[in-house]
């Protein structure tokens, strides 16, 4: 079962999203609470991924991120917003979150990036990619990035589309007919190249060059059947 927690100061949000991932047969929603208690929620009940609202009234998803990630064991974390140009969405990517969702999100696609998530991939909600892709990549970054993906190897290119699709090592491993283990080494390789960034920071990088068009997984593959 994939353990999820739902942060959001909002209960009809946290009840929505709960009863959505409820219909999933091999997701568990074992907490839901607001901002400022979600550290502890999370440290206690060690949910694989968490649900994380950006703005909050009692305090802001990225004091909450900050604290997750500085668990132990910290969980893989998605943010989610009502606004397709929210400008803390730059900043949650430097701080480590692992996605981006809208709070509309369809709910079919909700339970494919909670498996996504669960599996160490990335998820980029397609209305916030464009925000996210702004606020990241400034114009001196953009073009170090581009520099960088002339410097990998054909093989490492290809690894880099496939963690733009969202793709997980595992997946990553069986498209490409790979050990895990080799494709572990190849992302190592390919984040190193591009500037020590984590993989939701890789999976912008490969959209904004184009890499990723040809690459979308399949749905069944994608939802992690």
């Amino acid at each position: 079962m994939i353990r999820v927690a739902v942060v959001d100061d909002e209960q009809l949000v946290r009840s929505g999203l709960r009863m959505i991932l409820g219909t999933a047969p091999d997701i568990d929603v074992v907490a839901d609470c607001g901002g400022g208690e979600a550290v502890n929620t999370v440290r206690r009940c060690a949910p694989d991924v968490v649900l994380l609202d950006i703005r909050m009234p009692d305090v802001d998803g990225l004091t909450v991120l900050r604290g997750l990630r500085a668990l132990a064991q910290p969980p893989a974390v998605a943010m989610l917003t009502t606004f397709d140009a929210d400008e803390y969405l730059a900043a949650a990517l430097r701080g480590g979150a692992a996605g981006f969702l809208l709070k509309d999100t369809d709910p079919e696609q909700l339970v494919r990036a909670v498996r996504t998530l669960a599996a160490g991939g990335s998820v980029l909600d397609p209305g916030v990619t464009r925000a996210v892709i702004g606020g990241y990549l400034a114009a001196e970054a953009e073009t170090t990035a581009a520099a960088a993906i002339q410097a990998l190897t054909p093989r490492e290119r290809e690894v880099l589309s496939l963690v733009g699709a969202g793709l997980a090592n595992p997946q990553i491993a069986e498209r490409m007919g790979l050990a895990p283990s080799t494709v572990k080494d190849h992302v190592r390789a390919v984040l190193g190249k591009l500037g020590g960034i984590n993989r939701v920071q890789a999976a912008i990088v490969a959209d904004r060059a184009g890499l990723v068009a040809s690459q979308r997984a399949p749905r069944g593959e994608r939802s992690g059947r």
